[in-house]
């Protein structure tokens, strides 16, 4: 599961990485999304890239009630393309979703110690998504999305049994692409990333809790893994 992520990257290093046609405007850095708050996604909607807000947990377009994206805040790769709930977005609404980060916890004797997970290099990166557009009772459209889980590559396993889809970006535009361009093609996409192009450290337990959004959660405490 991936239930807490970073986007700590400046609007022009954004623009530049995702070749957004536009530079988002009052983006502030973000050090512990969490579900079912507001996060920045490119969906595969014909036109340039631009980012668009989207809340994190999906809520199907047949859905009655919103409760049910509590539930979809992650989908597995290996099942999305049946999945009632998924299946419709994974084949006409799939996005990017930026990230310079994603945190898990790893559990070491009788504790669990928050580990911050990014590339290598530093720099964003992008984690295969879906999403909706959902009509609520009273009349307004919400945009919400979930993030595709994959089997952990040999770095994160140490660390946990799940990671979110890292895209390459030679395959964001057939990610984005506005067609189906059919099952298969699109599950040949939904693999872990390459071990030797990340890294992880512990961070503070202040990323504990979704109320602090703060550099601090996503500092090294210990040295790189």
């Amino acid at each position: 599961m991936c239930a807490r992520f970073t986007l700590k990257s400046r609007a022009d290093e954004l623009v530049d990485a995702f070749e957004l046609a536009e530079s988002p405007q009052l983006l502030q850095p973000r050090y512990n999304i969490a579900p079912g708050q507001q996060l920045q996604v490119i969906a595969n909607l014909r036109g340039p890239r631009v980012l668009r807000p989207a809340r994190w947990g999906l809520i199907p377009y047949w859905a009655k009630d919103a409760s049910i994206a509590n539930k979809l805040v992650n989908a597995r790769s290996e099942t999305v393309a049946e999945k009632p709930s998924f299946r419709d977005a994974f084949r006409f609404r799939r996005c990017l979703v930026p990230a310079s980060g994603f945190y898990e916890w790893q559990r070491r004797a009788n504790t669990k110690r928050p580990m911050h997970i990014g590339l290598a290099s530093g720099a964003p990166f992008a984690m295969a998504g879906l999403w909706e557009v959902w009509r609520s009772p009273d009349g307004a459209d919400i945009q919400t999305c979930t993030l595709l889980t994959t089997t952990p590559n040999a770095m994160m396993s140490p660390i946990h049994d799940r990671m979110p889809v890292i895209v390459p970006p030679d395959a964001w535009s057939l990610w984005l692409a506005p067609q189906d361009p059919g099952r298969h093609t699109l599950q040949q996409l939904l693999r872990p990333f390459p071990a030797d192009e990340m890294r992880a450290y512990e961070v503070s337990p202040l990323v504990n809790s979704v109320r602090n959004d703060l550099p601090a959660c996503a500092e090294p405490v210990q040295r790189l893994l």
